[in-house]
């Protein structure tokens, strides 16, 4: 934390107080890219989920028209930063440590794109953003600047916040345990019937049907993805009430 300075920590913890309270993903990145912006102080951001929507969140929102988004896929893959982010350890690294600035700018897709959004310089990093379908997700965000390249000290907050993210967008991400999804009379249905009672004793310890009981459990089974009452009983006594 030694290069990192006072004001810098004080936008770093602005981004984690953020994290801390998320509870999705759709509404945390609008409100999470302007504090990213300010605790990697840059013209731009670019946050692109892998796999995720056609097109990149962005601020400005505006920065990337579908000309230009397409540019940049046709011409991603030649360019090393990319690489690194979408394929490779994805730690945070600036651009001017990969290449020259004369091989950026002989780059293809510099001149197609960077140079139209004023990506002079830029700072990029990925982290694991837990599943989706079954399949690993990234995220990968570039900080664009005009006019200074990032310094030791931004990468200090980039390598703080990395972790932060990744641990937050897994969060968000994570399959809910099956017992979490079965609902509170399900969970009281299931109980009595992990202690051995009938359908019918049940219903009248929970002034409800014997038919009504059927459809709570008939519920819970498919959620515990379970056949029977057998293996209902065993998974609900397996752990803590959800």
């Amino acid at each position: 934390m030694g290069t990192v300075g006072e004001a810098a920590l004080r936008r770093v913890l602005a981004v984690v107080d953020l994290l801390i309270d998320a509870d999705d993903e759709d509404a945390l990145v609008p409100v999470l890219l302007p504090l990213l912006r300010a605790a990697l102080p840059g013209d731009s951001v670019v946050w692109t989920p892998h796999p995720g929507p056609a097109a990149p969140l962005t601020l400005p929102r505006d920065l990337l028209a579908p000309g230009l988004l397409a540019a940049f896929r046709h011409g991603a893959a030649a360019d090393p930063l990319v690489v690194h982010t979408t394929g490779g350890p994805g730690t945070p690294v600036r651009r001017s440590a990969m290449q020259s600035r004369a091989e950026y700018h002989a780059l293809p897709v510099y001149a197609d794109v960077y140079r139209q959004v004023g990506a002079d310089d830029q700072l990029a990093m990925a982290f694991p953003a837990g599943r989706e379908g079954g399949a690993e997700r990234r995220v990968c965000l570039a900080v664009n600047r005009s006019g200074s390249d990032f310094t030791d000290a931004d990468l200090a907050v980039a390598a703080m916040l990395r972790p932060r993210l990744a641990r937050t967008l897994d969060r968000l991400h994570r399959t809910p345990p099956a017992r979490a999804l079965v609902s509170r009379r399900e969970a009281e249905v299931l109980t009595l019937l992990a202690h051995g009672l009938t359908n019918e004793q049940i219903g009248h310890r929970l002034a409800i049907s014997p038919r009504t009981v059927d459809k709570h459990l008939e519920h819970a089974y498919a959620k515990l993805r379970v056949c029977g009452r057998v293996d209902a009983a065993n998974v609900w006594l397996a752990g803590p009430r959800p």
